[in-house]
């Protein structure tokens, strides 16, 4: 099965039970909230399409393209779109990035999801904090 196909629930099964090595080493980094707090979740069902990794909190899909990327890119180009027709936002990575520089592709993510926070992820204040109700700025 390709990865831009729809999904199927035996489909979906098949890539939980085998995922790819660069899927393996950014799950071990994703996993358990070990990314500022985040939770991922590996092998989603989105919108009929298995989405890599999942932060449902953001919206936030992850995809890791391999080397047939350039092969299907129209068919990844349309799934992209339609998920982001339904409110998601798409970071792909390739392979070889999440190979060789996994701290760059955890920073990508996290400036990613710095863009949008989620309420329970507040981005960090960008200036003064506003005053208690009833008190005046002099």
């Amino acid at each position: 099965m390709k990865r831009s196909d729809p999904a199927t629930p035996d489909s979906l099964k098949r890539v939980r039970a085998m995922p790819t090595e660069p899927e393996r080493r950014l799950w071990v980094r994703l996993r358990s909230r070990q990314l500022a707090g985040l939770k991922f979740r590996r092998q989603v069902w989105l919108v009929d399409y298995i989405a890599d990794f999942y932060c449902a909190d953001l919206s936030l899909v992850i995809e890791v393209d391999g080397d047939d990327h350039a092969v299907r890119e129209a068919a990844d180009r349309h799934r992209s779109e339609r998920l982001a027709r339904e409110g998601f936002r798409i970071v792909r990575f390739a392979n070889a990035d999440v190979l060789s520089n996994i701290d760059g592709v955890l920073e990508t993510i996290l400036m990613t999801a710095r863009q949008n926070p989620s309420p329970s992820h507040p981005a960090a204040p960008g200036g003064a904090l506003p005053l208690p109700p009833g008190e005046r700025g002099i």
